[in-house]
């Protein structure tokens, strides 16, 4: 199974989009996908329309309860959610007093081993905390969603010296998969100025897949399915299906 986290530490780079969009996409392909919603604000699990428990990720971190009892179903076929609530910002409080909390996570995790599943999605909240930490060190990829607009790139510093850190003290089989520019529209001159630069900075880390801006990637989440299910067709299904092809292409041995 691979384990792919998804995070920048900035707001409204298309994180929970990136997550559900590519789930979809790799489940199209016959693969079995489980989407872990960290993010306490649960829009990746509406967006799936999940059941299951509304509070599995939660539990996940702060109790001891069966895996499996924890993940719910999607409405998107072999997509999986263990599913968020608003508990996930009390996280830290709940885990004061453990030990490692860091790697809690991924001693959870572990229990996935010789399961059915291909891969696992974690999305990650808006911020640089334990819960981003635990997704960090419970990965051995991760996908770093990127809006071409030059203040998301201030952001990524921060999160690539985490990264540092993390793969130096906790995690050292953390690699990066890629960066993923998002929410592009080629025709403004600051996107294609901000795509440059990603390439600049970053080279062969920026993946050659972009999300480009499109309306029904917009309207999608307002009836609870992702983009290929809502309008196979349209530019942002084309997009993220291209995506799917270059994870599964750059897959790490």
């Amino acid at each position: 199974m691979r384990t792919i986290a998804v995070a920048n530490q900035k707001g409204g780079c298309a994180k929970t989009t990136t997550v559900v969009n590519l789930a979809a996409a790799l489940a199209e392909k016959k693969l079995r996908v489980l989407v872990l919603d960290l993010d306490p604000q649960g829009n990746a699990t509406q967006w799936l329309n999940a059941s299951g428990p509304v509070d599995g990720a939660f539990r996940l971190l702060t109790d001891t309860q069966p895996l499996d009892e924890l993940i719910g179903n999607s409405g998107t076929p072999n997509v999986g959610v263990i599913a968020a609530s608003q508990d996930l910002a009390n996280v830290e409080k709940a885990l004061a007093g453990k030990l490692a909390i860091d790697s809690i996570l991924k001693r959870r995790l572990s229990k996935l081993a010789g399961t059915s599943w291909d891969y696992l999605l974690i999305d990650t909240p808006p911020t640089l905390g334990v819960v981003t930490l635990n997704a960090l060190v419970a990965s051995k990829e991760l996908l770093i969603p990127v809006t071409t607009h030059v203040l998301t790139l201030s952001g990524v510093a921060q999160l690539m010296a985490l990264v540092a850190e993390i793969q130096e003290v906790l995690n050292p089989e953390l690699e990066i998969l890629g960066f993923l520019a998002s929410r592009v529209d080629a025709r403004t001159k600051h996107s294609k100025e901000v795509l440059e630069l990603l390439t600049e900075r970053f080279g062969t880390q920026v993946l050659s897949t972009v999300i480009r801006e499109n309306i029904r990637l917009a309207e999608a989440p307002s009836y609870a399915m992702p983009v290929i299910e809502y309008d196979q067709n349209c530019v942002a299904s084309v997009d993220y299906r291209s995506l799917a092809k270059e994870v599964i292409r750059r897959r790490k041995e």
